[in-house]
């Protein structure tokens, strides 16, 4: 009976050791509600396991709070392999998120629509709305972020952001008119690059009682401004995953950071294999500010 008890015992212990480890809703949510959130974004269309895995790894190095990767269990595992900061998957198909939940994923996203614009997609409030509430049927605890597109008028932005609060919504992230390489480029281009998604924070997040979180085009220049006008949080993605080396999206993730007063900086741990990135390889002018 005493084997018997020891056996099971074991087999208990080894069962939940493999089960993906899961962060509670209440930490998940904590840097929205502390107005200090900063999501890195690898992009919803990326499904190269070692660059989500360089940009995990920046980002908790760098001292970011979340990592926002494509909605796939495999690169959920990957992320989770080198990053112990809550995952967030984005995708537009509301089923898929289940998989990746099972897999560990901390945090789901309806959105961004930036690649999808360029394939001539188009997303209605109803759309949304739609998959917000296929969502929460499906996942009724998960927190959950849904964005709105910026094809919207700023008067429907607000409709659609009050609606998607009494849909079940966490957070609003608000995006901008598309991802640019910010690169070389001079204060007044980021500004001017930012000022939509900036605009639309700043209007949503006076009319929800929901953490809205800017996205699209920011960079340290930006991220105070996004702040500044009501955002509870930011998301930031081609301008640290288009750098060539996991070092330099660190120093990136770091800018960033030191600007939105996060503190505690981690000391940064052995970086993952490298990946190459072709033309991008030079450092980004949020990076080389640090370097």
């Amino acid at each position: 009976m005493m084997l018997a008890s020891i056996i099971i015992a074991s087999f208990v212990s080894q069962v939940l050791s493999l089960s993906p480890t899961s962060i509670s809703r209440e930490a998940v949510l904590k840097p929205f509600t502390e107005g200090k959130a900063f999501k890195v974004i690898s992009g919803l269309h990326n499904f190269d396991i070692d660059l989500v895995k360089n940009v995990a790894w920046a980002a908790e190095n760098g001292g970011a709070s979340h990592v926002d990767i494509a909605c796939r269990p495999d690169l959920v595992r990957a992320a989770k392999s080198v990053c112990s900061l809550p995952i967030c998957v984005s995708s537009i198909t509301p089923s898929a998120f289940v998989e990746a939940v099972d897999a560990g994923a901390d945090m789901v996203e309806i959105g961004n629509f930036d690649s999808f614009y360029k394939e001539g997609r188009q997303f209605s409030a109803a759309d949304i709305l739609a998959m917000t509430s296929e969502v929460r049927k499906l996942l009724p605890t998960i927190p959950l972020s849904v964005t709105i597109p910026h094809t919207m008028s700023l008067s429907e932005q607000i409709v659609l952001a009050k609606d998607l609060q009494k849909c079940g919504a966490d957070i609003i992230q608000t995006e901008g008119k598309f991802s640019a390489n910010v690169a070389g480029m001079g204060v007044q281009e980021l500004i001017e690059i930012a000022s939509p998604t900036l605009a639309a924070a700043y209007a949503i997040s006076r009319a929800v009682t929901i953490p809205v979180m800017c996205a699209s085009g920011l960079t340290d220049v930006t991220v105070p401004m996004a702040l500044a006008a009501g955002a509870r949080g930011v998301g930031v993605g081609s301008s640290i995953y288009k750098l060539a080396k996991a070092q330099q999206m660190r120093m990136a993730v770091e800018a960033i950071s030191l600007c939105m007063g996060r503190s505690g900086l981690p000391e940064a741990s052995c970086e993952p294999v490298e990946v190459q990135i072709g033309a991008t390889s030079s450092v980004s002018q949020s990076a080389a500010r640090v370097m």
